[in-house]
């Protein structure tokens, strides 16, 4: 049986129907994040598929020096406090550093270990100590199984709140490929697993400066990752994502999401 973890008025795991882990891949203003968190709530709500707000602060590992990489922590976490009070919504973002762990566990509810960071020991340790849900990317230079190592190194902290999640393996150069198989096998550790539909459709890099996406497959990856019976989806989403400052190419635009999300729960419920 995979744990049960409570996340504010969320609950994900367990035999419980899935959940959404969405927003925009960075924060592009204030009030590009309380819309985009609004409108969200709004549709997640409309299906009846229980939400978690991400969005990120800083988006330490872009391709180039020169692209935006967000508000920054202070400002990142101000802004998701705000949101999480207007909207009584569990919020999760990335953390980068030790250091950032603190302040980020005063205010998220999630903490993310990037998939880049994800066997860096000290980190997961430090975010596995302050307490607060981790959900861990697995890297895209990892096998579904190296997963109970990482899983390990949280649990040695005396946290069993875990999430991980399933975001693409590389495939060759400025590509990443999904293997459903992963999915099943990261549930064999005990804990809740997630699978990020949009960045496994990213082409790292592909772009040249920066990365590109096929978002038209989010769906039909999406569709298969939950007929295996995760326990949540995680996407990223935007107005415009063509006018996206960051992952564009690979996001879905918000006004596609609620059928989506409506064929997702069919087929979650069909499975559970």
């Amino acid at each position: 049986m995979v744990k049960e973890i409570i996340i504010g008025n969320v609950k994900i795991g367990g035999d419980r129907p899935l959940v959404l882990i969405a927003g925009p891949c960075v924060m592009e203003s204030e009030a590009a994040t309380l819309h985009c968190a609004e409108r969200l709530m709004t549709i997640a709500n409309g299906v009846s598929v229980p939400l978690i707000f991400k969005a990120s602060y800083d988006k330490a590992n872009r391709t180039s020096v020169t692209a935006f990489r967000g508000p920054g922590i202070k400002e990142g976490l101000r802004i998701l406090a705000k949101v999480k009070e207007a909207l009584e919504v569990p919020v999760l973002s990335d953390i980068h550093s030790i250091e950032q762990v603190a302040p980020a566990a005063e205010v998220l509810d999630v903490l993310q270990i990037p998939a880049f960071l994800c066997r860096q020991t000290d980190l997961v340790v430090a975010a596995a100590k302050s307490g607060r849900v981790i959900n861990i990317k697995k890297g895209q230079f990892l096998a579904p199984w190296d997963m109970e190592n990482v899983v390990g190194k949280a649990l040695s902290a005396g946290n069993d709140r875990i999430i991980l999640t399933e975001r693409g393996v590389s495939f060759g150069y400025n590509n990443l490929v999904s293997d459903m198989r992963s999915l099943p096998i990261m549930r064999k550790t005990g804990f809740p697993v997630v699978f990020d539909a949009t960045h496994s459709v990213q082409l790292p890099g592909g772009q040249g400066g920066s990365s590109g996406g096929q978002r038209e497959f989010v769906e039909y990856l999406g569709r298969a990752a939950v007929a295996t019976g995760i326990d949540g989806i995680f996407m990223e989403v935007h107005e415009n994502p063509d006018k996206a400052l960051c992952d564009g190419p690979n996001s879905i635009r918000l006004d596609d999401l609620p059928a989506l999300l409506k064929k997702l729960k069919a087929i979650d419920a069909i499975v559970k």
